[in-house]
């Protein structure tokens, strides 16, 4: 399956029933709580990762969180 991260082309090597938002944001090193996910326009949010599934040509856009003052 391909989809776009923060507008790069990756492909992901996973069949449809297991490409759940968490499982691929984990395989790719995000850690759920510094992150906020954009899918296709809708900001997701983080209680869901865990059903909803990425399509192909799906667009994700993820944002750090960064503290700092």
């Amino acid at each position: 399956m391909k989809i776009k991260v923060n507008g790069e082309e990756k492909k992901i090597e996973l069949d449809q029933e297991n490409a759940l938002l968490s499982v691929v944001l984990n395989s790719m090193g995000y850690k759920p709580n510094s992150i906020v996910v954009e899918l296709n326009n809708s900001i997701i949010n983080s209680i869901k990762w865990g059903k909803v599934k990425l399509k192909d040509g799906d667009n994700l856009e993820i944002v750090s969180i960064v503290g700092g003052g």
